[in-house]
């Protein structure tokens, strides 16, 4: 009697065992894998944004809107249709030719930083940009880029944070208006 009990007790349990664990297979193997995806990016946040039209076109032209909806997280100092324009005559036209593609894109990945910076955050110093050269952030006054200031700061998407800025920044060693010149 003793060992049949037992028997019994070994019986149930192993099937116990099956049965939770086929259930626990089948929960696993009916929810399908889900990618994470994002949703309200950076780029989407610009394209829906008043003021940015000049940046989404030279996103675009720099084919850099793909990168700017990816998984991120990327901090974009985001000059306004105003900063643009206030880029000597000719030059914004001349930046968004095929042929100055590498120019636009060294100087649109200057204003990128990667991870994400609230307004909060930002002390004073030089911090690396995703185009490779440093932007110097001060706090003084409110937050600055190399000088511009930030006129709305903390923007939020789903990959990262946008401050708005009044100026077109320019990485060391870029000239735009040498582009008038050829």
């Amino acid at each position: 009697m003793f060992k049949k009990r037992r028997l019994i007790t070994a019986v149930v349990a192993a099937l116990t065992l099956l049965t939770v664990s086929a259930c626990g297979s089948e929960e696993e193997s009916s929810t399908p894998a889900v990618e994470e995806t994002v949703t309200n990016t950076i780029v989407d946040v610009a394209s829906a944004t008043e003021g940015f039209s000049t940046l989404v076109a030279a996103l675009s032209a720099a084919e850099l809107v793909e990168t700017l909806s990816g998984e991120g997280p990327f901090t974009v100092f985001a000059p306004t249709d105003d900063a643009f324009a206030a880029l000597p005559a000719g030059v914004l036209d001349a930046l968004l030719l095929p042929e100055n593609k590498a120019t636009l894109v060294k100087i649109l990945t200057y204003h990128v930083v990667s991870g994400m910076v609230m307004a909060a955050d930002v002390t004073d110093g030089d911090v690396a940009t995703v185009e490779g050269q440093t932007i110097k952030l001060a706090t003084k006054d409110g937050v600055t880029v190399n000088g511009a200031k930030v006129v709305q700061a903390d923007v939020m998407a789903d990959n990262g944070v946008i401050h708005v800025i009044d100026a077109v920044i320019l990485p060391p060693g870029v000239d735009a208006a040498a582009l008038l010149k050829k």
